[in-house]
């Protein structure tokens, strides 16, 4: 019920879906004179509550070059965030959808500009940009998306792409980056990870200033997750990709 009829932080839907689900039993149990058993098990959720109002995501959908798994907050709780990039033939232009707001279309920006400027670490062919187009999208776009959280992810998913290299399904990550390739912490580090674990990533990445937030975390909940703080953006990409990417 929790994760496909209430998306929410509190408990005020659950406290509905709960208390439909009694009515319909008792009505049930009244209507068969007390002959009605009152237990409900997860295949009975769709007779009681209808279709599922929600579908989670599942980690490791695709393992194709360009895309990333990100993690964000929103009004229902962490969740992670799937980063789509492709190129096309054009003159440099930059395009991001998805419902993107304006935090993240920057921080969007400030990844792509960084991983231009990178053209030679990442042994990238320079000429590549005035003959591209570059397409960043954010799936599930009735959902608005805000926060400076998303930037390694986004890096991470270009880089897949123009080195023709898969990101590893199992991995999420979060944090911010500047233009100079520094990781900068971001909030909700608890929910994020929590939400990567509830859609079956076993390796997280996370600003190294945010490691002091674990301990919010109770130790048997991350016990099966490896989680691993990173201070710039080139550890990240030796992380998923080796550490031959970047020289």
């Amino acid at each position: 019920m929790i994760r496909n009829y209430t998306h929410e932080a509190g408990l005020r839907n659950l406290e509905r879906e709960l208390g439909k689900i009694a009515r319909k039993l008792a009505r049930r149990y009244v209507e068969s004179g007390g002959e009605s058993a009152a237990t409900v098990d997860a295949p009975d959720l769709h007779g009681l509550l209808g279709p599922a109002h929600f579908e989670p995501e599942v980690a490791g959908r695709l393992q194709i070059p360009g895309v990333s798994v990100g993690l964000a907050v929103t009004e229902g709780g962490g969740e992670i965030l799937f980063i789509e990039a492709t190129r096309m033939k054009g003159k440099g232009e930059l395009q991001i959808t998805g419902s993107v707001r304006d935090v993240m279309r920057e921080s969007a920006m400030t990844a792509v500009s960084f991983v231009r400027t990178s053209s030679k670490e990442l042994r990238l062919d320079p000429g590549l940009w005035a003959e591209s187009a570059i397409h960043i999208h954010v799936p599930a776009g009735a959902t608005p998306k805000d926060g400076p959280s998303a930037g390694i992810a986004i890096v991470t998913a270009l880089t897949s792409l123009l080195l023709d290299r898969p990101v590893p399904p199992d991995l999420a990550m979060t944090g911010e980056i500047t233009l100079r390739g520094k990781v900068l912490p971001v909030g909700g580090i608890k929910e994020k990870i929590l939400a990567a674990k509830r859609a079956g990533i076993t390796h997280v990445l996370i600003p190294a200033a945010n490691e002091k937030d674990l301990v919010e975390i109770p130790p048997d909940r991350i016990s099966d997750l490896k989680i691993e703080p990173v201070e710039r953006i080139e550890q990240v990409l030796q992380i998923v990709f080796g550490r031959d990417v970047w020289v």
